[in-house]
C-alpha cells in the first residue's frame, strides 16, 4: 500500500513530494500515524469516561438517602466493580496514552514513533480488551468483585457465573496493549530524539512518559502472573488461592498490590508531566528546579515498588514488615513534595495568565496536595487501621486520581486542543467547565472524609437512617451531578469549537516546546526538516534569543503572540513545514510508514481468542491462527513506501 503524496512542491535543488494523510473510514482503520492513533485512544477513552461517569451517578443516586431501593446489592456491586475498572484501565490510562501518542513525537522532534505498526496494534488490542470486559453486560453476567478482585471472592464457590472471567480475560488483553505501547515509547524517546536533545533537555512531559513506560514494563508482568493464576483456578481447578487445598488468598493481595501501587503512579505521572508543561508556559518562566523535578519523577518510580503493603496493614503482616512499609510510604512523600514546591516556585514571581489550562493545572496542584496529605496519614498503621475500608479512603484516592489525574488531563486537553484541531476552545465555556468541575468535585468527595471518620464503610449499597450519614451523602450526590454537568459543558465546548471555533494559529500560547513550532494541526510528516535543539525550552530560545530566561516573565510585552491566538510565532525555516526544504531520500520523497491493515487483524485475532476463553474453547485456535497469520503478513510488509 503506497504512501499518499501531495503534489510536488518547489524547493531548493528540485521538486519534493510531501506525504499527506489519506482520508476516509478505511484510512482510520489502517492508520499507523501516531497523531491519528492518539485521537483514537482519546475518543475511545472519553466514551468510557462517560460510561464510568454514568455508573458513578447511578451509585450516588442509590446512596442519596437511607434505605434506598433504587439499586439492589448485586447491581450496586457490579456498578462499583465496573466503575473502578473502567476509570482506571479504560479512561485514565488511555487518555494518558492519547497525549503520549500525539504529543511526545512532536516534543522530541520525531516524525513518528519507533514502531508505528506496533503502535496501531496496541490501540486495536486495547479496544478488544475493553469490549471483552464489557460483554458481560450483554449476557447479564457483570463482574461484581471490586476492581481489586480479592481472593476468595473470585473463586467458583463465591462467583459461580462467568462474570469474573470477563474481568480476567479483559484485563489480560489490556495488559498486552499496555506492554506494546510502553515498549514503543521507551524506544521512541531513547532513539528518536532530535539532534541536540539530551535527556536533560527533554520536556517534563516526555520525561514522565519515559518513566511511566518503565513502570508499565516492570509492573504489568506481575499482575499478568496473578491473572493467569486466577484464570487457572477458575477454568482448570488449580488452587493458588484456595485455602482448603493449601493455597493462600494473601498471595493475590501481594501480587495485585505490587502491580497496583506502581499503577497509581502510572495514572498520576502523565498528569504531573502535563502540569509541568502548562505552569511554566502560563507563568512566563522556565520550570523551577528542572533537574530536581526529573530526579523526583525517577525517585517516585523507584519507591513506588517499595510501598505496596500499606494496602495490607490490617492483614497481619507483623511489626517488622509494617514498620518498613510505613517508613517507605512516608519517604515517597518527599519527591512528591519536591514537585509541588517546584510548581509553586514556578508560579511565584511569574506573569501568571489564568487561562483555562492554567486553571486546571493550578486546580490539580491544590487537589492533589489534599490527596497526598491524606495519603501520608495512611502511612501511619494506627490511622490506616482506623480508616481502612471507610469512605475516608474513597475520598483520598479520588482526590489523587480525579482531582489529580483527571484535572491534569483536562488541562492538557485545553492546552493542546489548538494543536490537535487548529481551533481554540471557547474560553468562557472553559472557565465554567473548570468552576463546575472544581465545585462539583469538592462537594462530591470532600464530605466523604467526614463520612469515613464517622465510620461509614465503603462498598455498602445502603445504610440505615439513624447513622447520621444522611446529609453528607445528599451533598456528595448533588456534587456528583454537578460534575456530570461540567462534563456536558466540555462536550458542548468541543462540539461548538469544531464547528465554528476561533482559528488558533500555530502557537497560540507562545509555547516553549517543539510541537508549537509546526502547523496546527501538524502535517502528516510533522517536521519538514528535523530540528536541532541547542537548549532546554528550545522554542522559547529561538523566538526570543535576546531575552534571558529570567527575563521572560518581566517582559511579557515582548511576547505578543501569547495574547493573540491568531498570530503566527516567528518560526525558523528549520521548523516550518511550509517554508523549508524537507529532508528526503534523494528521490524527492519524505519517507513515512505506509498504512497497514495487519495491526487491526492481529487485534481481531486476540479478540477472537478472548471470546473463545469466555464462550467456546474451539474459538481459541481460530483466534490464534488469525493472530499468527497477521503477524506473518505484518512481518513481510516493507518498512515504507
Amino acid at each position: 500500500m503506497a504512501t499518499v503524496t501531495a503534489p510536488t512542491t518547489p524547493a531548493r535543488g528540485g521538486l519534493i513530494a510531501r506525504p499527506i494523510a489519506p482520508t476516509g473510514v478505511w484510512s482510520w482503520l489502517t492508520t499507523v500515524d501516531h497523531k491519528r492513533i492518539g485521537i483514537l485512544y482519546g475518543s475511545t477513552a472519553f466514551f468510557f469516561f462517560l460510561v464510568g461517569g454514568i455508573e458513578a451517578l447511578l451509585m450516588r443516586t442509590q446512596l442519596i438517602r437511607p434505605d434506598s431501593t433504587f439499586l439492589g446489592p448485586g447491581e450496586f456491586n457490579a456498578l462499583f466493580t465496573m466503575h473502578g475498572t473502567t476509570m482506571i484501565f479504560l479512561v485514565v490510562m488511555p487518555l494518558s496514552a492519547a497525549f503520549f501518542n500525539y504529543i511526545v513525537p512532536l516534543q522530541i522532534g520525531a516524525r513518528d514513533v519507533a514502531f508505528p505498526r506496533l503502535n496501531a496494534f496496541s490501540y486495536w488490542v486495547f479496544l478488544s480488551g475493553a469490549v471483552l470486559m464489557h460483554l458481560g453486560f450483554l449476557v447479564r453476567s457483570v463482574p461484581d468483585v471490586g476492581w481489586f478482585a480479592y481472593a476468595n471472592l473470585t473463586s467458583r464457590a463465591f462467583s459461580p457465573s462467568g462474570s469474573v472471567d470477563f474481568w480476567v480475560v479483559g484485563l489480560q488483553v489490556l495488559g498486552v496493549a499496555s506492554m506494546a505501547a510502553a515498549l514503543n515509547f521507551l524506544i521512541t524517546i531513547i532513539q528518536l530524539r532530535a539532534p541536540g536533545m539530551s535527556l536533560m533537555r527533554m520536556p517534563l512531559f516526555t520525561w514522565t512518559t519515559l518513566i511511566t513506560s518503565i513502570l508499565m514494563v516492570l509492573a504489568f508482568p506481575v499482575v499478568t502472573v496473578a491473572l493467569v493464576e486466577l484464570m487457572f483456578d477458575r477454568l482448570f481447578g488449580t488452587n493458588f488461592f484456595n485455602t482448603a487445598q493449601g493455597g493462600d488468598p494473601i498471595l493475590w493481595q501481594h501480587l495485585f498490590w505490587v502491580f497496583a501501587h506502581p499503577e497509581v503512579y502510572i495514572l498520576i505521572l502523565p498528569a504531573m508531566g502535563i502540569v509541568s508543561e502548562i505552569i511554566p508556559t502560563f507563568s512566563r518562566k522556565p520550570l523551577f528546579g528542572y533537574p530536581f523535578m526529573v530526579y523526583a519523577v525517577a525517585s517516585i518510580a523507584f519507591l513506588s515498588f517499595t510501598v505496596w503493603a500499606h494496602h495490607m496493614f490490617t492483614t497481619g503482616l507483623g511489626p517488622i514488615a509494617v514498620s518498613f512499609f510505613a517508613a517507605s510510604t512516608m519517604l515517597i512523600a518527599v519527591p512528591t513534595g519536591v514537585k509541588i514546591f517546584n510548581w509553586i516556585s514556578t508560579v511565584h514571581g511569574g506573569a501568571l495568565s489564568l487561562k483555562t489550562p492554567a486553571l486546571f493545572a493550578l486546580g490539580f496542584v491544590g487537589l492533589f496536595t489534599i490527596g497526598g496529605l491524606s495519603g501520608v496519614m495512611h502511612a501511619s498503621p494506627p490511622v490506616d487501621t482506623q480508616q481502612q475500608d471507610t469512605y475516608f479512603v474513597v475520598a483520598h484516592f479520588h482526590y489523587v486520581l480525579f482531582g489529580g489525574s483527571i484535572f491534569g488531563l483536562f488541562g492538557g486537553l485545553y492546552y493542546w486542543f489548538p494543536k490537535f484541531s487548529g481551533r481554540m476552545l471557547d474560553e468562557t465555556l472553559g472557565v465554567w467547565n473548570f468552576i463546575l468541575m472544581f465545585v462539583g468535585f469538592n462537594l462530591t468527595f470532600g464530605p466523604q472524609h467526614f463520612l469515613g471518620v464517622d465510620g461509614m464503610p465503603r462498598r455498602i449499597f445502603t445504610y440505615p437512617p439513624n447513622m447520621g450519614w444522611d446529609l453528607w451523602n445528599l451533598v456528595s450526590t448533588v456534587g456528583a451531578y454537578i460534575l456530570g454537568l461540567a462534563v456536558l459543558v466540555l462536550m458542548y465546548n468541543v462540539f461548538k469549537t469544531l464547528r465554528s471555533g476561533e482559528r488558533a494559529g500555530n502557537d497560540p500560547w507562545d509555547g516553549r516546546t517543539l510541537e508549537w513550532a509546526i502547523a496546527s494541526p501538524p502535517p502528516h510528516y510533522n517536521f519538514a526538516t528535523i530540528p536541532t535543539v541547542n537548549s532546554r525550552d528550545a522554542f522559547w530560545a529561538e523566538k526570543h534569543p535576546y531575552l534571558g530566561t529570567h527575563e521572560l516573565a518581566s517582559n511579557t510585552s515582548e511576547l505578543a503572540v501569547a495574547g493573540n491566538p491568531g498570530a503566527e510565532a516567528p518560526i525558523p525555516d528549520a521548523h516550518d513545514p511550509r517554508g523549508a526544504e524537507p529532508e528526503h531520500d534523494g528521490h524527492g520523497h519524505i519517507h513515512m510508514p505506509d498504512p497497514s491493515y495487519w495491526p487491526l487483524i492481529a487485534g481481531l485475532g486476540i479478540f477472537v481468542t478472548g471470546l473463545g476463553l469466555l464462550f467456546s474453547i474451539p474459538l481459541v485456535p481460530i483466534g490464534l491462527f488469525i493472530l499468527i497469520a497477521s503477524v506473518y503478513g505484518w512481518s513481510l510488509e516493507p518498512v515504507n513506501g
